[in-house]
C-alpha cells in the first residue's frame, strides 16, 4: 500500500495504459480521480469492474484542452481533498495522415489533447501542490516523439513537446519538492494501435529487439516508481519503455 491517503489523478484513466495506471494505484491505495472525454459505458464498466477497489475511484468526464473545465475539476477535487500528491497525464490521441494531406483539424486536435492538455492539467495540479511542497507529476509520452514514425507528424510533435515542458517545468518547481518527469512506451499492446494494419504489426514487432509489444502493466509500474516518495531526486527525466526499441 505504497500510496495510501494519497491523491492521485489519471488523465484518460479509464481506458488503456490510462486504466492499467489508475487500476495499479488503486491497488496501492491511493484514491484516484480517472478523468475521460466521451466513452461512459468504458467508464462506468470499468468502475462496475473493480469490485471493492471502486469505493477509491472518482470519475471525472471533461475535456483537459478546456480551461474552464479543468478549473471547475480540479476547485471539485481540493474541495473535498486537502492536497494532490500525483498528476499523471496520460490523455491522447491519434489523428494519422501523411504532412502534406493533414489537415488542420487533424493537427489541431492533436496538439490540443495531448499537449495542451498536458499544459492545462500540470499548471492546475502545480498550484495545489505548491501549497504543500510536494508532488509527482509524470507525463504519458511515446517513443514515437523519438522515431518519429510516417504519418504521426502531428502526433509526434506534442509528445516531443511534453517532453520539452517538463524540462522546463522542472527546473521552476524543483525548490517545491515537486518532481515532473516522462514515461515514454514503445508499442504497447492497446486499443490505440488496434487499428494498425496486421502486416504493420508484425513489421513493427521485427523492429523491437524483444520481438514483441509491451504490456499495459510494464508501463504502470514504471510510473508507479516514478511517483513515489522515494523518487526525490529523479526531475526533467525520460524514461523508455520500449523493449530496447
Amino acid at each position: 500500500m505504497q500510496f495510501a491517503n494519497q491523491v492521485v489523478i489519471v488523465t484518460g484513466g479509464t481506458r488503456g495504459i490510462g486504466r492499467g495506471i489508475t487500476e495499479a494505484f488503486l491497488n496501492e491505495g491511493a484514491t484516484v480521480y480517472a478523468t475521460y472525454a466521451h466513452n461512459d459505458q468504458a467508464a462506468e464498466s470499468f468502475k462496475s469492474e473493480l469490485g471493492e477497489l471502486s469505493s477509491h475511484l472518482h470519475l471525472a468526464k471533461f475535456n483537459v484542452a478546456s480551461e474552464k473545465e479543468c478549473e471547475a475539476f480540479f476547485e471539485k477535487v481540493m474541495g473535498h481533498n486537502d492536497e494532490i500528491h500525483v498528476l499523471v497525464n496520460n490523455s491522447g490521441v491519434r489523428q494519422d495522415n501523411l504532412a502534406v494531406a493533414m489537415t488542420e483539424e487533424e493537427w489541431d486536435k492533436v496538439l490540443d489533447i495531448n499537449l495542451k492538455g498536458t499544459y492545462l492539467m500540470s499548471k492546475h495540479a502545480i498550484m495545489a501542490m505548491m501549497k504543500k511542497r510536494y508532488g509527482r507529476i509524470i507525463n504519458i509520452s511515446s517513443i514515437g516523439e523519438k522515431l518519429g514514425l510516417p504519418g504521426q507528424a502531428n502526433y509526434a510533435a506534442s509528445k516531443a513537446g511534453q517532453i520539452a515542458y517538463s524540462k522546463s517545468v522542472s527546473k521552476e518547481v524543483a525548490k517545491r519538492k515537486i518532481t515532473i518527469n516522462n514515461v515514454c512506451p514503445g508499442f504497447i499492446e492497446t486499443e490505440l494501435i488496434s487499428d494498425l494494419d496486421e502486416k504493420l504489426v508484425k513489421e513493427y514487432k521485427d523492429q523491437v529487439p524483444m520481438k514483441r509489444f509491451g504490456s499495459v502493466r510494464e508501463v504502470a509500474h514504471a510510473v508507479l516508481f516514478l511517483a513515489h516518495k522515494n523518487a526525490s531526486y529523479i526531475t526533467g527525466a525520460s524514461l523508455d519503455i520500449s523493449g530496447g526499441l
